[in-house]
C-alpha cells in the first residue's frame, strides 16, 4: 500500500480527541476499516504510531507496515482493513474525510 491521496474536493466529517496509550480505544488496536466512501487520515503528534495494512478480511498477515514518526501522518482508503499499535509516549488523532454532503452511517466498523 502506498501513501494515497484524499480527493481534492473531500472534506472532514469528523476529528478525534487526541489519544494516548491510556485512552486508545481498544477497536483501533485490532481488526477493523474504514466505511465506504470515507479516509481516515492518522496525524501523530508525539511518539510513533505503527500502521498495518491488510489485503481483506481474512488476512493473517500485513501486506503493509507504515512507521508513523510526530509531526506526519498517513491515510487509509475507504474499506481497508487494518490496526494500529502504539509507542508508550504516543498522541494522535484520527481525521475521517468523504465527499462533500458527508456519509451516513459509521466511519468505521470491526470485524
Amino acid at each position: 500500500m502506498s501513501h494515497l491521496r484524499i480527493p481534492q474536493d473531500w472534506t472532514i466529517q469528523r476529528s478525534t480527541k487526541f489519544y494516548t496509550k491510556d485512552d486508545v480505544p481498544q477497536s483501533l488496536l485490532t481488526f477493523h476499516n474504514t466505511a465506504k466512501g470515507v479516509f481516515g487520515q492518522l496525524c501523530v503528534m508525539e511518539g510513533v504510531v505503527t500502521y498495518y495494512g491488510f489485503a481483506d478480511e481474512n488476512a493473517t498477515e500485513p501486506e503493509a507496515k507504515v512507521v508513523i514518526n510526530a509531526g506526519e501522518f498517513a491515510t487509509s482508503p475507504p474499506q481497508y482493513w487494518h490496526k494500529i499499535e502504539l509507542s508508550d509516549n504516543a498522541q494522535f488523532n484520527i481525521n475521517f474525510w468523504s465527499e462533500n454532503g458527508g456519509t451516513k452511517g459509521p466511519l468505521f466498523s470491526g470485524k
